[in-house]
């Protein structure tokens, strides 16, 4: 157990010294208090490939506007997309009212805090359902998320390329701190944002796949399509959408036709 002893030790020197207060946590070090379940899932819906700093912000305007899991599941769902724009993939904010809806209907308004069927929720993987067990209850959980991927690469597979997280889970079950798996986490977190200013380990992953470039992308149309239909609902001529946002006609027509196929549109 030594070398899985000096990494708890190491990363919670870290932790102690560089902590982030961010609006979603429990902000009392080592603490036993309940965290927010929605919050948490609020707040893990936004991260997911956005940086923290962009999600802040938003995270407080839509609590502000959605402050219980029930205020979403019952909104419209346009009401919904609109709060969420400026994040971008709004495939999430989809699945952030589905979930509502389904945990309103299913658990009276309750999470459920058993892994299998938070993982049965839209939208939610093991990254999510792993957070929210750990951070709103404090139970042990292993899961993995691209912070804490860099941080067991960059400590245990220096030497290493394409490695999988099926290397690195049993790594994480070893050293996850039972006593503490909220504070476990959130150092991970902070220390993997704090490695990724100096390299980007999770380029050694086997699950690494490059961001697309977002500007002069069809994402790019999608996501100016979807806004100007919110704010504008009753404009239906593609015509007309196509002079205003200065995209081509027939790209209108196709992220108009994609978007009512996945739902965002009536």
């Amino acid at each position: 157990m030594g070398k899985y002893d000096d990494f708890q030790k190491k990363l919670y020197r870290f932790y102690k010294e560089n902590y982030r207060h961010l609006p979603w946590r429990v902000n009392d070090l080592f603490s036993d208090k309940k965290g927010n379940p929605y919050k948490i899932l609020v707040s893990e819906m936004m991260l997911q490939q956005t940086q923290v700093s962009r999600v802040i912000e938003k995270y407080k305007s839509f609590l502000k506007k959605f402050p219980t899991v029930k205020a979403p599941a019952e909104a419209p769902q346009t009401e919904v997309l609109k709060e969420w724009q400026g994040l971008g993939y709004n495939r999430r904010a989809l699945y952030l009212k589905h979930t509502a809806e389904a945990i309103v209907e299913k658990y009276n308004g309750k999470f459920p805090k058993d892994y299998e069927s938070l993982l049965s929720l839209p939208g939610i993987g093991q990254s999510t359902a792993g957070a929210i067990i750990a951070f709103a209850w404090n139970i042990p959980v292993v899961f993995i998320e691209t912070n804490i991927r860099s941080v067991f690469i960059h400590e245990f597979f220096k030497n290493k390329e394409n490695i999988s997280d099926k290397e690195i889970l049993p790594l994480i079950e070893k050293t996850l701190d039972t006593d503490h798996p909220r504070d476990f986490y959130y150092a991970l977190m902070d220390y993997g944002v704090h490695l990724k200013q100096k390299e980007n380990h999770s380029r050694k992953s086997k699950h690494y796949v490059k961001q697309t470039k977002f500007k002069g992308s069809h994402r790019e149309a999608r996501a100016q399509v979807l806004k100007f239909l919110l704010a504008h609902p009753r404009i239906k001529s593609t015509k007309i959408i196509s002079q205003k946002l200065n995209i081509l006609e027939e790209k209108v027509v196709e992220c108009i036709t994609q978007l009512k196929q996945e739902g965002f549109i009536n």
